[in-house]
């Protein structure tokens, strides 16, 4: 019986060889096949992967022949037809580094965790109404605001300081150079912010603006730098790119193409994007560079700001760290229902004069699975894009906002003014404020 029972084992153990090797040569092939595929797709630009979870992947940013290329989205173009969505993803790859070692982490200590300490004595850093740049739907003092704590407070982390702000170094650390946000309206107010902060030490006459267009440009002559805005809210080509008269609803967005935004930013020096609001307003839909009767997919804020990710994510992968910074802006939240931070309550961000003291608060105004979706993007990029997480330190400002005491193309009626609560702005800042912060983390790191 032992003798028989050692041949089964014996037969096993010669059959266990042969399942190993065919094990083997099942990995080989697919592995083989699936380097033939992404060759195929490197080689011909236009061809689609086709997928067997039935998910279809679409190569990005193709430049196309003049005579081929789709029109350009602007605020009058609309969709010929609408159908559902057909499942198509973004194909871009995290490249691995060419240019040394990763990046280290940006800060030595967390500089992103902390909490906001009243300093009158320090803050603000600059005066509203010393800076002739100043938009009036953020500047809260000029239009009623009776209060000034809000310019008050500094960021402190926990484990260690910040850097002083020195605009002397801050112009030196951009001699010769583009520093250029590219974003929403809240991406602008940070820009504003910063040119508000750097304009203090450059005479009138050396310094100069250009009219409000897609591209507006802060001009410093001593330094022979520009600090610049570029309109772009959604990243990827829309029918909103237009900086005054873009379109609010029925919004339209080629899913595949930074190509139109990237040709204004690609030779800037220093890039800050975000991108966040303008995707809390679904569904968008998706006119694909390839589509050439103008039908469109239609798919949630959500799943939209993935694809538009995704393209310009193709773009940031490509990137040489050691001639370009690219920075990253984490969502800026909201804060519009006061029962969040007070229970009970039915008010927003009206009236609210100190910062919530409750650390690790999270309001609605931050939308996790957006900020997930964006992170795992992120983490992909480490080496070429840098991250400034102002998300957790600007949740604790509910008092940072204009509310009624703002200037959007005309002043607020009397019976606006009389109910905050439905005209209250609780998304933009006020300046000086938490933007100038944003500012002093970007000065950080630069």
């Amino acid at each position: 019986m032992q003798q028989s029972q050692r041949w089964k084992w014996s037969k096993k153990k010669t059959q266990f060889p042969a399942l190993v090797f065919v094990l083997f040569l099942f990995i080989a092939f697919s592995n083989l096949h699936r380097e033939r595929s992404i060759l195929q797709i490197q080689e011909s630009p236009d061809l689609v992967l086709h997928r067997q979870d039935s998910f279809t992947f679409v190569k990005p940013n193709l430049f196309t022949p003049q005579n081929h290329a789709p029109g350009v989205l602007n605020r009058f173009s609309t969709c010929n037809s609408t159908r559902e969505y057909s499942g198509q993803k973004i194909l871009w790859t995290a490249r691995t580094p060419e240019y040394g070692h990763r990046r280290e982490s940006l800060e030595r200590c967390d500089v992103f965790s902390g909490k906001w300490v009243f300093d009158n004595a320090s803050y603000p850093l600059y005066k509203e109404s010393e800076c002739p740049y100043m938009s009036d739907q953020l500047a809260c003092h000029k239009h009623g605001r009776p209060d000034l704590g809000y310019q008050y407070w500094r960021w402190q982390p926990h484990n260690c300081n910040l850097k002083r702000w020195n605009v002397t170094e801050m112009w030196e650390k951009l001699r010769g150079k583009r520093l250029m946000f590219v974003g929403d309206s809240l991406n602008r107010g940070q820009w504003i912010s910063m040119v508000c902060l750097l304009q203090t030490v450059i005479p009138a006459d050396k310094r100069s603006m250009s009219p409000n267009a897609d591209l507006t440009i802060f001009q410093a002559e001593e330094y022979n730098a520009t600090v610049e805005f570029l309109w772009a809210p959604l990243l990827v080509e829309s029918n909103s790119d237009d900086p005054v008269n873009h379109r609010t609803s029925d919004r339209i967005i080629r899913p595949d193409s930074v190509l139109k935004h990237a040709s204004i930013w690609e030779d800037a020096d220093i890039l800050i994007f975000n991108s966040y609001l303008w995707w809390r307003q679904g569904p968008v839909k998706l006119l694909w560079s390839a589509e050439a009767n103008s039908v469109c997919e239609e798919v949630d804020g959500l799943g939209a700001m993935e694809l538009a990710m995704g393209a310009w994510a193709d773009w940031a992968s490509k990137v040489n760290p050691l001639k370009k910074q690219v920075f990253f802006v984490t969502t800026s939240p909201t804060h519009l229902w006061s029962r969040e931070w007070k229970p009970e309550s039915e008010g927003n961000c009206y009236s609210e004069k100190s910062p919530i003291d409750s650390e690790g608060y999270w309001g609605s105004g931050s939308d996790l699975p957006t900020m997930s979706m964006v992170e795992k993007v992120l983490s992909k990029l480490s080496s070429k894009v840098s991250v400034i997480n102002i998300t957790q330190l600007s949740e604790y400002r509910k008092d940072g906002h204009p509310s009624i005491y703002r200037k959007f193309w005309e002043p607020l009626r009397p019976e606006q003014l009389s109910n905050p609560t439905s005209y209250s702005d609780c998304i933009h800042w006020c300046l000086p404020g938490v933007p100038d912060v944003w500012n002093e983390l970007l000065f950080q790191f630069l």
